[in-house]
């Protein structure tokens, strides 16, 4: 077992079940501070609540990815500062999702690259099945934002991924 989740809160469907996604993410934090393994968190048009969950939970042991981050600088800036690194995939790639923008002033060195196969697939594939292989349209999509190459994004993000999960 290298990490607890996805596990957080989503408010997208259903904002009555708001103190029953807290109550279960409280306790799979737990777990995973017992295991001394991180989490990967599931934020759906919930950034406010999982910060509230996170402030409350923080110390030494808690850390790990906001799976498909989409929130704003703020956000970012939160999550990292929470000892959170940003997953960023397909969306990343959408002409209007503003992520670019958000990734210009966070540090490539918060980041993981991730799917969220078999949804969210990256421009040219919009629209159809994600899968592993289309990875290397977000690096190239964050490489053109940083102003690197494309190994220089792989050999860090993946960096990333190793300390984040011990590895």
């Amino acid at each position: 077992i290298y990490a607890i989740g996805e596990i957080g809160i989503d408010l997208h469907w259903d904002k009555t079940t708001l103190e029953f996604q807290r109550t279960a993410f409280k306790e799979q934090i737990k777990w995973a501070k017992d295991l001394e393994l991180p989490i990967v968190i599931h934020c759906r048009e919930a950034f406010d609540e999982v910060f509230e969950v996170l402030e409350e939970e923080r110390d030494s042991l808690l850390r790990g990815i906001f799976h498909c981050f989409t929130g704003n600088l703020e956000q970012a800036k939160q999550a990292i500062d929470l000892g959170f690194y940003l997953g960023i995939g397909g969306v990343l790639t959408y002409k209007n999702s503003g992520l670019d923008l958000v990734l210009k002033d966070i540090p490539l060195d918060k980041l993981v690259l991730e799917t969220d196969s078999p949804y969210l697939a990256p421009v040219p594939f919009r629209g159809k099945t994600n899968e592993s292989s289309y990875l290397v349209y977000i690096a190239e999509k964050v490489a053109e934002i940083y102003g690197v190459g494309i190994d220089e994004v792989a050999s860090v993000t993946t960096a990333n991924s190793k300390t984040i999960f011990g590895i």
